[in-house]
């Protein structure tokens, strides 16, 4: 067997194995995509976005659940 035969035989080899490490580490992104708790090399976060709500709608919301729970203090004082 001549040396360029072993060579072209040795890189097919390795070729091969780095399809398969290529298509594992895929797997392996694809797995850490969909937990959505990861953060990319770059810093990005991978998978579901954090959500943020402006100023005025936690105000609002507050605003809402004060308003709530005055509503169910009132009812229980009425009733004693």
């Amino acid at each position: 067997m001549n040396i360029l035969a072993a060579l072209k035989h040795e890189e097919a080899k390795l070729q091969k194995q780095a399809d398969k490490v290529r298509q594992q580490l895929n797997a392996v992104r694809s797995a850490r995509k969909i937990l959505g708790r990861e953060v990319a090399s770059d810093g990005k976060r991978i998978g579901r976005k954090k959500r943020v709500m402006s100023a005025a709608t936690k105000a609002k919301i507050s605003k809402a659940t004060k308003a709530r729970w005055a509503k169910i203090r009132a009812a229980k004082r009425g009733k004693h």
